[in-house]
């Protein structure tokens, strides 16, 4: 059977084949580890010459693998595996990130069909978006003061909410006023309701600007935790990085920033792959 492929195939397919495995390998797996290897080679340098306070790669695996390796251990509320808190972390991240989608969501197809709503409310729109998360958590705060000790979660949750909705909120509209004038007007020849209209035409036209939102949003959301985290004292890679930089272990400060960007990257890839199964669908 194998032969029979081999002869199939032709020879020019069996010297094709190899070039391209390798230039897979090259591209998807070598070059990754050498850089890597880069930045732990500029690591050891700086650790050893200009920063002799900054952790070595080998002393901050030294003191921090028993995280990595009892990743879900709970030994107390701030000292438990580095999973354990990834996982508080992106519990609260998944429900200020739904907040930001449904309530962003609408607004965006607000600001792309009605021109009054835009010119209403785009101003505050622009007013309210730079604003950072570190003035919105206190705001929160003072917002949910009266639920005692839920007030930290639920003021973090809105921040989330609140900072990472504005790119949903834009996307959404740009996407809306981009769709073309004959998809409407042939919803009006066939005489569609707005639902229809609505479900049909403007939100297929409009997925892949609110794709691009989506992903936007969840960066700015996992962005957020952290700084919420370390304002609140909750449990979570936030907190256990703030906890650590007042102890001044600056091995588990390195761990806390390594875990947060391979996490932020991990969902970014994930939401890569949704946005290209629903282009698909």
């Amino acid at each position: 059977m194998a032969a029979f492929a081999t002869f199939a195939c032709g020879p020019s397919a069996r010297f094709a084949l190899p070039s391209i495995m390798k230039k897979f390998k090259l591209d998807w797996l070598i070059l990754p580890i050498l850089g890597f290897g880069c930045v732990l080679l500029f690591w050891t340098i700086l650790s050893l010459t200009i920063a002799k306070n900054l952790p070595s790669p080998a002393k901050t695996w030294d003191a921090s693998k028993l995280y990595i390796l009892e990743p879900f251990a709970k030994r107390g509320e701030m000292d438990q595996g580095i999973l354990r808190f990834t996982w508080y972390s992106l519990e609260l991240v998944a429900k200020g990130y739904a907040l930001a989608i449904i309530i962003g969501t609408p607004i965006g197809f607000c600001l792309g069909l009605s021109k009054a709503f835009a010119k209403t409310f785009d101003p505050i729109i622009q007013v309210l978006r730079p604003v950072s998360p570190l003035a919105w958590l206190p705001l929160g705060l003072v917002l949910f003061l009266d639920a005692g000790k839920d007030a930290g979660t639920l003021g973090a949750l809105f921040t989330i909410a609140i900072c990472s909705m504005w790119p949903t909120v834009l996307n959404t509209a740009v996407g809306v006023r981009a769709v073309p004038q004959d998809y409407l007007n042939v919803g009006r020849v066939l005489k569609l309701s707005r639902w229809k209209t609505l479900t049909k035409i403007l939100i297929p036209a409009t997925l892949p600007y609110m794709f691009t939102g989506f992903r936007l949003s969840l960066g700015i959301a996992w962005l957020v935790i952290v700084a919420a985290e370390m304002l609140t004292g909750r449990p979570g890679v936030g907190g256990f990085l703030w906890q650590e930089y007042n102890s001044l272990v600056y091995e588990h400060i390195i761990l806390s920033i390594l875990t947060i960007g391979f996490v932020g990257f991990a969902l970014d890839r994930l939401m890569s792959l949704l946005e290209q199964r629903f282009k698909t669908v």
